[in-house]
């Protein structure tokens, strides 16, 4: 791939919602700036031949220990396209995402990829009242919108 050059990719997310209306959201870091940690949600890229769905039921249960299969995470409730860079390479990735509402599940990351696993170094439950009052940065940033939205659509 040329220097400069952007990558592009589909990616599945899912908005993991436990019975108190707290929001799962994993902490990691950008290999290359890894003095700049973040939050985001659990998620990734769609292998080849791969639905959002399955990649996002995919990336949860290797990520959280959490298994849903594809249709229970039923339609995506909202879609962005998001532009970062990642290990010194830059991305392109539409992606949807999914809500999948849990009790209060245990969450292991054992079934996460190496690469994965080198990067992700935490996790946390988030109500929205923490999120919209956080000193870290955490992805997609519209992340209390949405979920303002999603609490009041029932």
């Amino acid at each position: 791939m040329a220097a400069g050059e952007v990558n592009w990719r589909r990616a599945g997310r899912v908005l993991v919602i436990d019975g108190a209306g707290r929001v799962l959201l994993l902490h990691g870091y950008d290999p290359a700036r890894r003095d700049e940690p973040y939050w985001f949600t659990v998620g990734g890229g769609a292998r080849p031949g791969e639905s959002l769905a399955e990649a996002a039921a995919r990336e949860l249960r290797e990520e959280t220990g959490i298994t849903a299969a594809p249709a229970e995470l039923g339609e995506p409730v909202w879609h962005e396209v998001a532009e970062f860079s990642f290990d010194g390479r830059r991305f392109r990735q539409e992606q949807d995402f999914f809500v999948l509402r849990v009790g209060s599940p245990e969450v292991a990351a054992a079934g996460m990829t190496d690469e994965e696993a080198a990067v992700v170094d935490g996790h946390r439950w988030w109500t929205l009242a923490e999120l919209e009052s956080a000193a870290e940065p955490f992805y997609p940033a519209s992340l209390p919108a949405l979920l303002r939205g999603l609490a009041s659509a029932g």
